[in-house]
């Protein structure tokens, strides 16, 4: 029902058989740490500005830069000409692609980032995928555990079980979710949509969507 094809170009992602024989584009995330150990190739082919942390589980691809304040735990996998800005912090079990923006004080854990992925200020991005150029705007979250317990739920007529205790966002190639959203956890955004800034959005929304918020504010004038 939810393809990984229909949200994801293959093409632009290092490890395409990630997502083999998935049945729903989520499942990708329950294999996500066995497939980094069998895959993981040590190699620092970037460059660093002053003393960030790298962890011994960490691959760097050729033109990327970590900066000063950075932390990569690992295991992580990031790609070529990739900007790891400075108190970008990336946990355990994050595979990166080419020409990426991992941001100051956003936080990357269980993620996958297709190419030209931007997530450039103050984000949380958790057991979520991001597609080919998905921009998440300044404060971005994507919520992964529910406050009730069991598994997380994809919303989409009904609840479909999605097997998964943390369970974020899946965002389609090219969509720009605006600043200060926050994606309930389960969230699905289809290709080339938008979500306007604060949008508290949960469950399915569709390829080429607008998600518009409208506010009423009342102005007066000050008493002094």
């Amino acid at each position: 029902m939810f393809r990984s094809e229909d949200f994801l170009d293959l093409k632009e992602f290092a490890f395409p058989e990630l997502f083999d024989g998935v049945e729903n584009v989520w499942d990708a995330l329950k294999r996500l740490p066995e497939f980094i150990q069998e895959h993981f190739k040590p190699g620092r082919l970037g460059a660093t500005v002053g003393d960030p942390y790298i962890g011994e589980q960490v691959a760097i691809g050729r033109g990327t830069v970590v900066e000063h304040g950075a932390m990569i735990k690992g295991p992580a996998i990031i790609g070529e000409n990739c900007q790891i800005r400075s108190s970008a912090y990336i946990r355990e079990n994050v595979i990166v692609g080419n020409d990426c923006v991992l941001g100051n004080a956003s936080e990357f854990k269980n993620a996958v980032l297709f190419n030209g992925v931007q997530v450039p200020h103050f984000s949380y991005v958790g057991d979520s995928i991001l597609g080919y150029k998905a921009h998440l705007g300044a404060g971005v979250i994507l919520s992964n555990v529910k406050s009730t317990k069991g598994n997380v739920t994809v919303r989409y007529g009904h609840d479909i079980d999605t097997g998964l205790r943390k369970f974020g966002a899946v965002i389609g190639d090219g969509s720009d979710i605006g600043c200060n959203c926050v994606l309930n956890p389960g969230s699905i955004v289809g290709r080339n949509s938008i979500l306007y800034p604060n949008v508290l959005w949960r469950g399915v929304c569709p390829a080429d969507s607008i998600i518009k918020l409208r506010q009423q504010h009342e102005s007066s004038v000050r008493r002094r």
